[in-house]
């Protein structure tokens, strides 16, 4: 039986654990570097910042789902970036990842939303398939930027 549940503060240890184990499987344990003091203010503080799903496996937590609001302004509404996903090896092939993501798309639609989007690492064929298979397509034409450490530091001062 699958469950899937809204994480609350005293999940905080079992989110901190899906986190690394995703990154263990991306290949990129190398750039987790949260403080749990801060991750858990962003997560469940006074003003969250994300939001996460714990998947469950007849009771037994096996996934989870991060995610945060977007707004499209071609269309005017909001929508759900999906951050991050992750389904135990043992679990996976359950529907625990359909699941989840069957959720966030109801989320995205109970809130007005009109997207539900996300990235996939270019060699996460396995992934791709998966979610061609649930009817999501690649956006084409659009590449992803990232500006972090000493260029975002260098920007915010004016240099």
């Amino acid at each position: 039986m699958i469950t899937i549940r809204h994480a609350e503060a005293q999940d905080f240890e079992l989110v901190a654990d899906f986190i690394r184990k995703l990154a263990d499987y991306e290949k990129l344990a190398h750039e987790v570097r949260f403080d749990d003091a801060t991750l858990h203010r962003h997560l469940f503080g006074a003003r969250p910042a994300a939001e996460v799903l714990i998947g469950e496996v007849d009771g037994v937590a096996s996934g989870f789902a991060l995610y945060f609001q977007t707004f499209s302004t071609f269309e005017g509404k909001p929508g759900i970036w999906l951050e991050d996903l992750f389904v135990e090896p043992h679990a996976r092939g359950a529907g625990l990842g359909r699941a989840l993501l069957s959720r966030l798309a109801a989320l995205v639609i109970e809130r007005g939303g009109a997207r539900l989007e996300w990235n996939v690492l270019d060699w996460n064929e396995l992934g791709k398939g998966f979610y061609r298979s649930i009817g999501a397509a690649h956006v084409d034409g659009w590449e992803r930027w990232r500006m972090q450490d000493d260029a975002l530091e260098a920007l915010a001062n004016g240099v």
